[in-house]
């Protein structure tokens, strides 16, 4: 969430994936409003949330349209703690260990502790990584997670699930829910998961319904 200069060549990076499974965020999904989305679901409260009784009234809505060159991601959020950050990313299961996941993008409470995001990339059936082969990877961060500096090798591994995090383990404290670090944004500094899409099987995330 931290990226500057380095997030716009992410971004841009990105944008050329979006056609192998994986998208990047974006705010260009006008062309597809007028269209009645394909598959609306909801994300609910985390099982780590569950877990430390906090978020009571946390939740969010999303809203897929397929479309050409690229699908449209629309979630919105509310009863989110105020003025806050988060980070999406569309990960192979919804509980831990995650499996493999990608950085979708942010989401920002305002000071009713609603937010509003949208996103361009593959959101379907057609959702997927892939690693014919390991090769070397830029090591950017060292801590408190440090990079990998070559790939594991995986055939296609398709991800259907959808999971928030929030940006700072302070911010997760201060709601009231665990104060973990965990990997998941830009820096690698985010804290725990907030909500995800628990209530689909893991091999059944939502994603999945979509041709």
């Amino acid at each position: 969430m931290k990226f500057s200069g380095l997030k716009t060549i992410a971004v841009t990076a990105a944008a050329v994936l979006a056609t192998t499974g994986v998208a990047s965020a974006a705010t260009s999904g006008h062309a597809a409003a007028a269209k009645r989305a394909d598959l609306t679901f909801n994300v609910l409260r985390s099982a780590g949330s569950v877990a430390a009784g906090c978020l009571p009234d946390a939740r969010a809505t999303v809203s897929i349209t397929l479309g050409e060159p690229a699908d449209t991601m629309v979630i919105n959020a509310h009863g989110l703690p105020h003025n806050t950050g988060f980070d999406v990313f569309i990960i192979q299961v919804p509980n831990a260990p995650f499996g493999l996941s990608w950085y979708q993008g942010d989401l920002h409470s305002n000071s009713e502790g609603k937010a509003h995001a949208e996103f361009a990339g593959r959101f379907s059936r057609e959702t997927f990584v892939v690693a014919p082969g390991a090769a070397v990877a830029p090591v950017v961060h060292t801590s408190p997670f440090a990079d990998a500096s070559t790939n594991p090798a995986t055939a296609p591994v398709h991800m259907f699930h959808v999971g928030i995090w929030f940006n700072s383990a302070a911010k997760s404290a201060a709601a009231g829910c665990a104060n973990t670090v965990t990997p998941f944004n830009g820096d690698h500094t985010a804290g725990p998961q907030a909500l995800s899409t628990r209530q689909f099987g893991d091999k059944h995330g939502p994603l999945r319904s979509l041709s």
